[in-house]
């Protein structure tokens, strides 16, 4: 969230001193993290601020109906339940029914982003609340803070038709706005709706390592996707780890611009899991949790990044998403 710091230290500069200065993570593009310590002024000085119809009818004959006596005669009535459903496909169906049948959501959002080298750390925390409505022309708002050394960052964004809006820093801000397309935008939205979607791609591509994992306990069912240690050019095909290497890219791409040459086949996906938690009962979501860490190898020390996200179902929406004068004037 924050800006580069464009005094970049030449390398012979960095050979020679440590200099203790603040810079800002970037990961999800919102988890601002104030770095103080004499660490490696080059990783730092590099960082900038802190996710089908085919349209072919085919005519099958009709069958004739059955008698309510027939369905009796097997044990059936004619109003029975669905089945339960026992596939995360099945599931997933569920889920989308269930949350399709409010006019919208409520979520309450927690965040941490952290770098570590050389054994030391320092780390950033965002909280939020988003406001999602559901249906075809569905849209979303957010409000929340960032904190870094006890200092809080607001930040708005709101999401409509495929375009992301965020003002950053309150009042007076200018408002910024891009396709979710773009890594820079899509990584500040936190949508747990969206989510049924990534895990619908998860479950149509278990050749590609992204099986499902189901877990039921209680009242819950949990389904969840993680990966083994992995360099990322091996695992990049992962849908999971493209999202993950997604929220590591704008960081990364300030470390190489800075000098850190490791390829994607020396970084290592350490973690990239995704969690999606439902009601056993009502099939709605009540979480949805995003983790990733990775290594970067520099100067024979290993730079970590790493990222922790949770957003909770506080319950349905009482009102709609209405866009502020602001952004409708951007809209045109």
């Amino acid at each position: 969230m924050g800006e580069v710091d464009e005094r970049v230290p030449r390398a012979g500069e960095i050979r020679s001193y440590a200099t203790a200065f603040t810079a800002h993570v970037t990961g999800r593009n919102r988890l601002p993290i104030a770095l103080t310590a004499p660490l490696v002024p080059l990783l730092f000085a590099a960082l900038t601020g802190c996710s089908g119809d085919t349209g072919a009818d085919s005519a099958q004959p009709a069958k004739p109906a059955r008698s309510k006596a027939a369905a009796q005669k097997d044990g059936r009535s004619e109003h029975a339940a669905p089945a339960r459903p026992r596939t995360a496909e099945e599931f997933l169906a569920r889920a989308e029914e269930a949350m399709s049948g409010a006019k919208g959501w409520t979520f309450a959002v927690k965040g941490r982003e952290g770098l570590t080298t050389r054994g030391q750390q320092s780390a950033a925390t965002y909280t939020a609340t988003v406001r999602r409505t559901t249906g075809k022309t569905w849209a979303l708002h957010s409000t929340g803070t960032s904190y870094s050394k006890g200092v809080g960052k607001p930040e708005e964004l709101y999401v409509a038709d495929g375009t992301a809006y965020v003002k950053e820093g309150g009042a007076g801000a200018d408002w910024k706005h891009g396709p979710l397309s773009e890594p820079e935008f899509a990584n500040k939205v936190e949508d747990p709706v969206a989510a049924l979607e990534a895990f619908r791609t998860y479950a149509a591509n278990p050749a590609s390592g992204d099986g499902i994992s189901l877990v039921r306990s209680g009242a819950k069912v949990e389904l969840r996707i993680r990966t083994a240690s992995a360099s990322l050019s091996s695992a990049r095909e992962r849908n999971v780890v493209k999202k993950a290497a997604r929220e590591l890219s704008p960081t990364l791409e300030k470390l190489r611009a800075a000098g850190v040459t490791a390829s994607e086949s020396q970084i290592t996906v350490e973690r990239a899991e995704e969690s999606l938690v439902l009601d056993a009962s009502t099939y709605r979501i009540t979480s949805h949790t995003f983790r990733c860490s990775f290594g970067i190898p520099y100067g024979g020390q290993t730079i970590r990044y790493s990222q922790d996200v949770s957003e909770h179902n506080e319950g349905q929406l009482a009102g709609t998403v209405t866009l502020p004068p602001e952004v409708t004037a951007i809209r045109g």
